[in-house]
Protein backbone atom coordinates (compact mmCIF):
# COMPACT_ATOMS: atom_id res chain seq x y z
CA UNK A 1 0.00 0.00 0.00
CA UNK A 2 1.75 2.97 -1.13
CA UNK A 3 0.73 6.95 -0.22
CA UNK A 4 1.69 10.16 -1.41
CA UNK A 5 1.69 13.42 1.22
CA UNK A 6 0.87 16.15 -1.05
CA UNK A 7 3.05 19.06 -1.27
CA UNK A 8 0.61 21.93 -0.01
CA UNK A 9 0.23 19.71 3.09
CA UNK A 10 4.12 19.27 3.26
CA UNK A 11 4.62 22.63 3.07
CA UNK A 12 1.73 23.69 5.61
CA UNK A 13 2.79 25.12 8.92
CA UNK A 14 0.61 23.42 10.99
CA UNK A 15 2.73 19.75 11.56
CA UNK A 16 1.69 16.66 9.04
CA UNK A 17 0.61 15.00 12.17
CA UNK A 18 -1.05 17.06 14.98
CA UNK A 19 0.70 15.31 19.04
CA UNK A 20 2.52 12.08 17.66
CA UNK A 21 5.80 10.97 18.22
CA UNK A 22 8.78 11.75 15.65
CA UNK A 23 8.18 8.48 13.76
CA UNK A 24 4.55 9.27 13.36
CA UNK A 25 5.18 12.48 12.57
CA UNK A 26 6.55 11.92 9.17
CA UNK A 27 2.90 11.11 7.93
CA UNK A 28 3.95 8.05 6.40
CA UNK A 29 1.36 4.80 6.01
CA UNK A 30 3.32 2.79 8.40
CA UNK A 31 5.86 3.57 10.56
CA UNK A 32 8.42 0.86 10.09
CA UNK A 33 10.62 2.54 12.57
CA UNK A 34 11.11 1.45 16.14
CA UNK A 35 9.47 3.95 18.87
CA UNK A 36 10.16 4.04 22.50
CA UNK A 37 6.86 4.23 24.52
CA UNK A 38 5.92 4.74 27.66
CA UNK A 39 2.82 3.33 28.10
CA UNK A 40 -0.64 1.42 26.19
CA UNK A 41 -3.72 3.86 26.26
CA UNK A 42 -7.04 1.50 26.53
CA UNK A 43 -9.62 4.44 24.41
CA UNK A 44 -13.29 3.23 24.83
CA UNK A 45 -16.79 4.71 25.11
CA UNK A 46 -17.64 4.78 28.32
CA UNK A 47 -20.79 3.55 29.99
CA UNK A 48 -23.22 4.51 33.14
CA UNK A 49 -22.65 2.78 36.28
CA UNK A 50 -26.10 3.28 37.79
CA UNK A 51 -29.49 5.24 37.32
CA UNK A 52 -28.31 8.19 38.09
CA UNK A 53 -25.67 8.43 35.46
CA UNK A 54 -27.83 7.28 32.47
CA UNK A 55 -29.22 10.77 31.57
CA UNK A 56 -25.66 12.59 31.84
CA UNK A 57 -24.12 9.97 29.86
CA UNK A 58 -26.13 10.21 27.20
CA UNK A 59 -25.99 14.24 27.07
CA UNK A 60 -21.82 13.21 26.79
CA UNK A 61 -22.82 11.25 23.80
CA UNK A 62 -24.96 13.29 21.83
CA UNK A 63 -23.94 16.86 22.79
CA UNK A 64 -23.88 19.45 20.12
CA UNK A 65 -26.58 17.03 18.12
CA UNK A 66 -29.45 18.91 19.53
CA UNK A 67 -31.13 15.46 20.33
CA UNK A 68 -34.02 16.35 22.84
CA UNK A 69 -34.54 15.15 26.32
CA UNK A 70 -37.47 12.28 25.29
CA UNK A 71 -35.38 10.62 22.50
CA UNK A 72 -32.89 10.23 25.66
CA UNK A 73 -35.24 9.04 27.87
CA UNK A 74 -36.48 6.49 25.29
CA UNK A 75 -32.93 5.15 24.81
CA UNK A 76 -32.27 5.42 28.60
CA UNK A 77 -34.50 2.43 28.85
CA UNK A 78 -32.20 0.23 27.61
CA UNK A 79 -29.61 0.99 30.41
CA UNK A 80 -32.83 1.51 32.75
CA UNK A 81 -33.38 -2.05 31.78
CA UNK A 82 -30.17 -3.56 33.56
CA UNK A 83 -29.81 -1.32 36.29
CA UNK A 84 -28.76 1.82 34.74
CA UNK A 85 -25.41 0.43 34.68
CA UNK A 86 -23.79 -0.46 31.58
CA UNK A 87 -21.72 -3.52 30.96
CA UNK A 88 -18.71 -1.65 28.90
CA UNK A 89 -16.87 -0.46 31.67
CA UNK A 90 -16.22 -3.99 33.51
CA UNK A 91 -15.62 -5.36 30.39
CA UNK A 92 -12.63 -2.92 29.83
CA UNK A 93 -11.62 -3.60 33.60
CA UNK A 94 -11.47 -7.40 32.82
CA UNK A 95 -9.43 -6.03 29.14
CA UNK A 96 -7.44 -4.11 30.99
CA UNK A 97 -6.45 -6.69 33.37
CA UNK A 98 -5.73 -9.50 30.28
CA UNK A 99 -3.34 -7.01 28.85
CA UNK A 100 -1.44 -6.34 31.52
CA UNK A 101 -1.41 -10.22 32.82
CA UNK A 102 -0.40 -11.02 28.57
CA UNK A 103 2.27 -8.04 29.04
CA UNK A 104 3.69 -9.72 32.06
CA UNK A 105 3.84 -13.43 30.67
CA UNK A 106 5.65 -12.00 27.87
CA UNK A 107 8.23 -10.01 30.23
CA UNK A 108 7.11 -6.30 28.69
CA UNK A 109 7.49 -3.45 30.51
CA UNK A 110 4.46 -1.42 29.32
CA UNK A 111 1.60 0.28 31.97
CA UNK A 112 -1.69 0.24 30.93
CA UNK A 113 -3.69 3.66 31.39
CA UNK A 114 -7.66 3.32 30.50
CA UNK A 115 -9.69 6.52 29.22
CA UNK A 116 -13.23 6.59 27.92
CA UNK A 117 -14.46 9.36 25.58
CA UNK A 118 -17.98 9.44 27.45
CA UNK A 119 -17.49 8.61 30.89
CA UNK A 120 -15.28 8.35 33.98
CA UNK A 121 -12.47 7.41 33.35
CA UNK A 122 -12.38 10.16 31.00
CA UNK A 123 -9.45 10.57 28.19
CA UNK A 124 -8.14 13.18 30.03
CA UNK A 125 -8.16 11.52 33.47
CA UNK A 126 -5.79 8.76 31.66
CA UNK A 127 -3.87 12.20 30.27
CA UNK A 128 -3.15 13.45 33.49
CA UNK A 129 -1.98 10.01 34.74
CA UNK A 130 0.19 9.86 32.13
CA UNK A 131 1.88 13.25 33.26
CA UNK A 132 1.62 12.45 36.64
CA UNK A 133 3.82 9.26 36.29
CA UNK A 134 6.20 10.66 33.90
CA UNK A 135 5.00 8.81 30.64
CA UNK A 136 5.40 11.04 27.65
CA UNK A 137 4.93 8.51 24.20
CA UNK A 138 1.92 6.62 24.56
CA UNK A 139 -0.10 4.00 21.75
CA UNK A 140 -3.42 3.99 22.04
CA UNK A 141 -6.14 1.10 21.52
CA UNK A 142 -8.91 2.26 20.22
CA UNK A 143 -11.89 -0.87 21.49
CA UNK A 144 -13.17 -0.31 17.94
CA UNK A 145 -11.73 -2.44 15.21
CA UNK A 146 -13.19 -1.03 11.73
CA UNK A 147 -12.97 2.62 9.73
CA UNK A 148 -15.43 5.78 9.88
CA UNK A 149 -16.00 8.21 11.82
CA UNK A 150 -17.16 7.12 15.25
CA UNK A 151 -14.93 4.20 15.05
CA UNK A 152 -12.26 5.71 14.78
CA UNK A 153 -11.61 9.69 13.95
CA UNK A 154 -13.76 10.18 16.90
CA UNK A 155 -11.02 8.99 19.29
CA UNK A 156 -8.27 10.90 17.52
CA UNK A 157 -10.65 14.02 17.53
CA UNK A 158 -10.80 12.97 21.45
CA UNK A 159 -7.15 12.33 21.82
CA UNK A 160 -6.72 15.87 20.73
CA UNK A 161 -9.25 17.25 22.95
CA UNK A 162 -8.20 15.56 26.12
CA UNK A 163 -4.83 17.06 25.42
CA UNK A 164 -6.31 20.17 25.13
CA UNK A 165 -8.34 20.34 27.96
CA UNK A 166 -5.42 19.41 30.19
CA UNK A 167 -2.56 22.05 28.62
CA UNK A 168 -0.09 19.00 27.83
CA UNK A 169 0.13 19.31 23.80
CA UNK A 170 3.85 19.48 23.10
CA UNK A 171 4.40 17.26 26.31
CA UNK A 172 2.49 13.89 25.41
CA UNK A 173 2.47 12.54 22.05
CA UNK A 174 0.08 9.76 21.15
CA UNK A 175 0.19 7.28 18.44
CA UNK A 176 -2.52 4.77 17.49
CA UNK A 177 -2.16 1.16 16.39
CA UNK A 178 -4.31 0.52 13.12
CA UNK A 179 -7.36 -0.70 12.91
CA UNK A 180 -7.76 -4.85 13.32
CA UNK A 181 -10.68 -5.47 11.56
CA UNK A 182 -8.74 -7.68 10.04
CA UNK A 183 -6.33 -8.91 12.12
CA UNK A 184 -6.51 -12.90 12.91
CA UNK A 185 -6.74 -12.01 16.56
CA UNK A 186 -9.96 -9.97 16.24
CA UNK A 187 -10.86 -12.52 13.82
CA UNK A 188 -10.11 -15.72 15.46
CA UNK A 189 -12.77 -15.21 18.16
CA UNK A 190 -15.27 -15.05 15.62
CA UNK A 191 -14.37 -18.36 13.42
CA UNK A 192 -14.60 -20.17 16.75
CA UNK A 193 -18.22 -18.58 17.11
CA UNK A 194 -19.56 -19.50 13.96
CA UNK A 195 -17.90 -23.56 13.92
CA UNK A 196 -19.09 -23.89 17.31
CA UNK A 197 -22.57 -22.66 16.14
CA UNK A 198 -22.74 -25.48 13.28
CA UNK A 199 -21.38 -27.95 15.44
CA UNK A 200 -23.95 -27.23 17.96
CA UNK A 201 -26.45 -27.60 15.12
CA UNK A 202 -25.44 -30.35 13.73
CA UNK A 203 -25.58 -32.40 17.22
CA UNK A 204 -28.77 -30.65 18.60
CA UNK A 205 -31.12 -30.19 15.33
CA UNK A 206 -29.60 -33.04 12.68
CA UNK A 207 -32.65 -32.29 10.75
CA UNK A 208 -31.98 -29.23 9.78
CA UNK A 209 -29.78 -29.02 6.45
CA UNK A 210 -27.13 -26.51 7.09
CA UNK A 211 -27.00 -25.47 3.49
CA UNK A 212 -30.20 -24.28 2.79
CA UNK A 213 -31.96 -23.54 6.15
CA UNK A 214 -29.36 -21.85 8.27
CA UNK A 215 -28.67 -18.43 7.74
CA UNK A 216 -25.44 -16.36 9.03
CA UNK A 217 -26.53 -12.53 9.67
CA UNK A 218 -23.29 -10.45 10.47
CA UNK A 219 -23.99 -7.75 12.29
CA UNK A 220 -22.65 -4.27 13.05
CA UNK A 221 -24.03 -0.86 14.22
CA UNK A 222 -25.44 0.85 11.41
CA UNK A 223 -23.93 4.52 10.43
CA UNK A 224 -25.10 7.31 8.18
CA UNK A 225 -25.06 6.69 4.95
CA UNK A 226 -22.93 9.80 4.44
CA UNK A 227 -20.46 8.65 6.60
CA UNK A 228 -20.34 5.28 5.71
CA UNK A 229 -19.18 7.06 2.16
CA UNK A 230 -16.25 8.95 3.55
CA UNK A 231 -14.88 6.30 5.39
CA UNK A 232 -11.04 5.17 4.75
CA UNK A 233 -9.60 7.38 2.01
CA UNK A 234 -11.56 8.57 -0.89
CA UNK A 235 -8.65 7.21 -3.21
CA UNK A 236 -9.34 3.96 -2.37
CA UNK A 237 -12.79 3.54 -3.95
CA UNK A 238 -14.83 1.97 -1.61
CA UNK A 239 -17.75 3.02 -3.33
CA UNK A 240 -21.52 4.21 -1.03
CA UNK A 241 -20.53 1.83 1.65
CA UNK A 242 -16.88 3.00 2.17
CA UNK A 243 -13.89 1.10 3.74
CA UNK A 244 -16.89 0.55 6.88
CA UNK A 245 -18.87 -2.03 4.85
CA UNK A 246 -15.77 -3.04 2.45
CA UNK A 247 -14.20 -3.97 5.49
CA UNK A 248 -16.73 -5.78 7.13
CA UNK A 249 -17.67 -7.56 3.79
CA UNK A 250 -14.04 -8.79 3.48
CA UNK A 251 -13.87 -10.11 7.76
CA UNK A 252 -17.32 -11.84 7.02
CA UNK A 253 -15.95 -13.79 3.98
CA UNK A 254 -12.85 -14.87 5.65
CA UNK A 255 -14.75 -15.71 9.06
CA UNK A 256 -17.57 -18.16 6.56
CA UNK A 257 -14.79 -19.93 4.85
CA UNK A 258 -12.51 -20.31 7.83
CA UNK A 259 -15.51 -21.41 9.94
CA UNK A 260 -17.12 -23.89 7.39
CA UNK A 261 -13.26 -25.51 6.64
CA UNK A 262 -12.88 -26.37 10.55
CA UNK A 263 -16.72 -27.13 11.00
CA UNK A 264 -15.89 -29.77 7.80
CA UNK A 265 -19.09 -28.16 5.78
CA UNK A 266 -17.92 -28.61 2.07
CA UNK A 267 -21.06 -26.40 0.49
CA UNK A 268 -21.77 -22.76 0.28
CA UNK A 269 -24.01 -21.44 3.41
CA UNK A 270 -26.42 -18.67 3.05
CA UNK A 271 -24.98 -15.27 4.63
CA UNK A 272 -25.10 -11.67 4.55
CA UNK A 273 -24.05 -8.36 6.32
CA UNK A 274 -26.61 -6.58 8.66
CA UNK A 275 -27.11 -3.48 10.76
CA UNK A 276 -28.32 -2.77 14.34
CA UNK A 277 -28.70 0.11 16.55
CA UNK A 278 -30.04 2.71 14.15
CA UNK A 279 -30.47 6.02 16.59
CA UNK A 280 -30.69 8.61 13.34
CA UNK A 281 -34.25 10.32 12.44
CA UNK A 282 -36.24 8.64 9.70
CA UNK A 283 -35.24 11.50 7.16
CA UNK A 284 -32.01 10.38 7.21
CA UNK A 285 -30.24 7.79 5.68
CA UNK A 286 -28.34 5.01 7.62
CA UNK A 287 -26.75 1.35 6.44
CA UNK A 288 -29.37 -1.01 6.04
CA UNK A 289 -31.03 -4.02 6.31
CA UNK A 290 -31.92 -3.36 9.66
CA UNK A 291 -30.99 -7.40 11.59
CA UNK A 292 -35.06 -7.75 12.56
CA UNK A 293 -36.05 -6.98 9.01
CA UNK A 294 -33.70 -9.29 7.84
CA UNK A 295 -34.68 -11.65 9.85
CA UNK A 296 -38.27 -11.70 9.35
CA UNK A 297 -37.20 -12.53 5.59
CA UNK A 298 -35.92 -16.16 6.29
CA UNK A 299 -38.95 -18.03 6.87
CA UNK A 300 -40.12 -17.35 2.81
CA UNK A 301 -37.06 -17.82 2.03
CA UNK A 302 -36.68 -21.60 3.76
CA UNK A 303 -34.53 -20.46 6.77
CA UNK A 304 -35.60 -22.37 10.12
CA UNK A 305 -32.37 -21.54 12.10
CA UNK A 306 -30.52 -18.10 12.35
CA UNK A 307 -26.46 -17.33 13.68
CA UNK A 308 -26.09 -13.74 14.68
CA UNK A 309 -22.57 -12.65 14.26
CA UNK A 310 -21.55 -9.52 16.21
CA UNK A 311 -18.93 -8.86 13.78
CA UNK A 312 -18.60 -4.95 14.34
CA UNK A 313 -18.04 -4.91 18.67
CA UNK A 314 -15.77 -6.41 20.60
CA UNK A 315 -17.37 -6.97 24.16
CA UNK A 316 -20.99 -7.75 25.04
CA UNK A 317 -22.10 -4.09 25.32
CA UNK A 318 -25.38 -2.58 25.32
CA UNK A 319 -25.59 -2.67 21.70
CA UNK A 320 -25.07 -6.22 21.89
CA UNK A 321 -27.37 -7.06 25.14
CA UNK A 322 -30.22 -5.15 24.18
CA UNK A 323 -30.80 -5.06 20.41
CA UNK A 324 -29.52 -8.54 19.88
CA UNK A 325 -29.84 -10.84 23.19
CA UNK A 326 -33.21 -8.94 23.71
CA UNK A 327 -35.06 -7.41 20.53
CA UNK A 328 -33.46 -9.65 17.96
CA UNK A 329 -34.25 -12.98 19.83
CA UNK A 330 -37.60 -11.73 20.13
CA UNK A 331 -37.99 -11.44 16.24
CA UNK A 332 -36.09 -14.90 16.49
CA UNK A 333 -39.37 -16.36 18.72
CA UNK A 334 -41.87 -14.27 16.91
CA UNK A 335 -40.69 -16.20 13.65
CA UNK A 336 -39.97 -19.26 14.51
CA UNK A 337 -36.24 -19.18 14.26
CA UNK A 338 -33.93 -21.37 15.93
CA UNK A 339 -31.22 -18.32 17.14
CA UNK A 340 -27.54 -18.69 18.10
CA UNK A 341 -25.75 -15.67 19.14
CA UNK A 342 -22.04 -16.07 18.78
CA UNK A 343 -20.07 -14.47 21.35
CA UNK A 344 -17.71 -11.35 20.88
CA UNK A 345 -13.75 -11.37 21.52
CA UNK A 346 -14.47 -9.76 25.20
CA UNK A 347 -11.22 -11.15 26.37
CA UNK A 348 -10.86 -14.21 23.99
CA UNK A 349 -7.13 -15.19 24.15
CA UNK A 350 -6.13 -14.55 20.82
CA UNK A 351 -7.72 -11.32 20.85
CA UNK A 352 -5.53 -10.56 23.58
CA UNK A 353 -2.59 -11.16 22.75
CA UNK A 354 -3.32 -9.54 19.15
CA UNK A 355 -4.04 -6.27 20.98
CA UNK A 356 -0.37 -6.75 22.21
CA UNK A 357 0.91 -7.89 19.18
CA UNK A 358 -0.56 -4.43 17.44
CA UNK A 359 1.21 -2.60 20.25
CA UNK A 360 4.49 -4.24 19.00
CA UNK A 361 4.54 -3.73 15.81
CA UNK A 362 4.42 0.01 16.58
CA UNK A 363 6.88 -0.03 19.29
CA UNK A 364 9.57 -2.55 16.96
CA UNK A 365 8.79 -0.85 13.10
CA UNK A 366 7.79 -3.87 12.54
CA UNK A 367 7.79 -3.79 8.14
CA UNK A 368 4.32 -3.56 6.79
CA UNK A 369 4.51 -6.89 4.29
CA UNK A 370 5.44 -8.39 7.61
CA UNK A 371 2.16 -7.61 9.88
CA UNK A 372 -0.71 -10.24 9.85
CA UNK A 373 -4.02 -9.07 8.09
CA UNK A 374 -6.36 -12.23 7.10
CA UNK A 375 -8.30 -10.10 4.19
CA UNK A 376 -6.53 -8.23 1.02
CA UNK A 377 -7.81 -4.44 2.04
CA UNK A 378 -4.82 -4.88 5.09
CA UNK A 379 -2.95 -4.09 7.04
CA UNK A 380 -4.57 -0.84 7.56
CA UNK A 381 -2.61 2.39 7.74
CA UNK A 382 -0.86 3.00 11.27
CA UNK A 383 -1.22 7.22 10.65
CA UNK A 384 -4.54 7.70 9.05
CA UNK A 385 -4.64 9.39 5.83
CA UNK A 386 -5.67 13.53 4.67
CA UNK A 387 -9.47 13.39 4.55
CA UNK A 388 -9.91 9.86 6.17
CA UNK A 389 -13.76 9.25 7.70
CA UNK A 390 -14.81 12.80 7.58
CA UNK A 391 -17.71 13.62 9.94
CA UNK A 392 -20.14 14.36 7.02
CA UNK A 393 -22.18 16.73 9.32
CA UNK A 394 -19.67 18.77 11.09
CA UNK A 395 -16.49 18.61 9.11
CA UNK A 396 -13.17 18.21 10.16
CA UNK A 397 -11.72 19.40 14.23
CA UNK A 398 -8.53 18.27 15.55
CA UNK A 399 -6.99 15.20 15.72
CA UNK A 400 -4.01 13.51 16.80
CA UNK A 401 -2.80 10.11 14.72
CA UNK A 402 -3.60 11.16 11.39
CA UNK A 403 -2.23 13.49 8.84
CA UNK A 404 -4.43 16.96 8.59
CA UNK A 405 -6.74 17.39 8.41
Amino acid sequence: MTDTISTSAADATEPLVRDATPAAATGKPHIEEPVAYDAILLASFGGPEGQDDVIPFLRNVTRGRGIPEERLEEVAHHYRHFGGVSPINDQNRELKAALEAELERRGIDLPVLWGNRNWDPYLRDAVLEAKERGFTKLIAIATSAYSSFSSCRQYREDFWIALEETNLHGEIQIDKVRQFFDHPGFVTPFVDGVRDAYRQLATDRPDIDLASEVEVLFTTHSIPSADARKSGPAERGFGEGGAYQAQHLAVAEVVMESAKREAGIDVDVPWKLVFQSRSGPPSVPWLEPDINDAMGELPAAGRKAVVIVPLGFVSDHMEVMWDLDNEAMETADELSLLAIRVPTPGVHRDYVSGLIDLVLERRDGVPADSRPSVTALGPWYDVCRPGCCENARLGFKPAAAGLVP
